[in-house]
């Protein structure tokens, strides 16, 4: 993308461009060095320890002229350490910038200025903040975590079920009160109406850290002709050959990778619902401990890697309902995995949450999907 730009400064906080237009005299016609974060991705950060690692990576049509590591104070202070950095001819377009990093206690403000051949510079900050008085606790983090939950009950055309609402809202609740994610529930939803509530979502921005988790509790079903799994809707005919009236996993898989949420987490008490996988493969779910590190610091580790993950109540199977009132057997575990808040760090993972649900008949199904990142999480942070 190329800019016709009438000053030598570009400087970015994240992905916006502020270009300052004061001086017509250095006009020139350039692209923009792009600047994108690999560690941190978060803008505020915090760290028990002053040796930080940081990694970023800096792209320009133009050739690169020189890249600046400067930690500052505030971002208004002057500087208290520089790091210039001279690309080799192989990297003049395209260099991946991995430093070791000496931070001082309290506030740092690290900065990248990138520069180009055409005198055009791009500045990207992130903040991290070193010791124990800054390692407090996750709610200080800039962060919001957002929680969608499809429930029914009661169907058109397919036999009726007693617990997916109650379930939902137990959910809900849980998720609010102690966690404090901001939640929405759709009971008894078509597919329109499933599929815009997504969409809203799908239209919203998010921090770095935001973290968004879908809940599907209902009818679900397989088509071996097909070799496609369907979560069941309101309206879904019962002798639907063509499947128009059903919420493929396809589609549904494609439309929730897409949301511009770094951290999704799908979750599905449906029948069938482990053919959400296509390999219907059950992939082992390595859980780091971090007996010493801060409840923040956690967070940020865990949420460094862009997160697709699901977890459903079965695989190519049908999955029970439960006794009316009682939750059904895959919901009651999820309760009982929330309602432990997390433990000492009060921080629930998803290979923590999976310890809940190892007894379960039939075997929940886990895995990843879409552009999970090796080494991803997703974190339920007790309030």
């Amino acid at each position: 993308m190329s800019y016709g730009v009438f000053s030598q400064n570009v400087s970015t906080r994240t992905s916006e461009f502020q270009i300052d237009l004061s001086d017509p005299s250095k006009k020139v016609n350039s692209t923009i060095p792009v600047v994108s974060w690999i560690t941190p991705t978060a803008e505020s950060n915090f760290s028990g320890e002053q040796r930080y690692k940081i990694k970023f990576e800096v792209e320009s049509n133009a050739p690169i002229k020189n890249i600046q590591i400067i930690i500052k104070e505030t971002p208004e202070s002057s500087s208290r350490g520089m790091l210039n950095i001279e690309p080799t001819v192989e990297e003049k377009h395209k260099t991946v910038i991995e430093k070791n990093l000496t931070l001082m206690d309290g506030n740092n403000v690290v900065e990248i200025v990138a520069e180009n051949a055409d005198g055009v510079k791009t500045v990207s900050q992130r903040v991290i903040r070193v010791g124990a008085a800054a390692l407090t606790d996750a709610s200080k983090l800039d962060r919001t975590d957002y929680a969608i939950l499809f429930t029914t009950n009661d169907y058109d055309n397919w036999p009726d079920l007693v617990n997916p609402v109650n379930d939902g809202r137990m959910i809900a609740e849980v998720l609010k009160k102690d966690y404090g994610f901001k939640v929405e529930v759709l009971e008894g939803g078509t597919q329109s109406e499933i599929l815009k509530k997504i969409r809203e979502y799908a239209e919203k921005k998010y921090k770095p850290l935001d973290q968004l988790f879908i809940f599907f509790a209902g009818h679900g079903q397989f088509d071996q002709t097909f070799g496609e799994g369907f979560v069941v809707t309101r309206e879904s005919l019962a002798n639907d050959e063509a499947k128009t009236t059903y919420l493929s996993h396809n589609r549904l898989r494609s439309i929730v990778n897409n949301i511009p949420c770094e951290h999704i987490f799908l979750a599905m008490d449906v029948c069938f619902g482990g053919t959400f996988d296509q390999t219907i493969a059950h992939r082992g779910l390595d859980e780091e401990v971090y007996k010493e590190a801060s409840q923040a610091e956690i967070v940020t580790r865990k949420l460094t890697y862009k997160t697709r993950r699901y977890l459903t109540s079965g695989g190519k199977e049908y999955v029970p309902d439960g006794r009316p009132g009682m939750n059904s057997p895959f919901t009651r575990k999820l309760l009982e995995a929330f309602r432990s808040r997390g433990g000492k760090n009060m921080i629930l993972t998803i290979g923590a949450l999976t310890t809940y649900l190892e007894a379960l008949k039939p075997q929940p199904r886990s895995g990843e999907f879409g552009d999970n990142a090796p080494g991803s999480d997703f974190v339920f942070v007790a309030k």
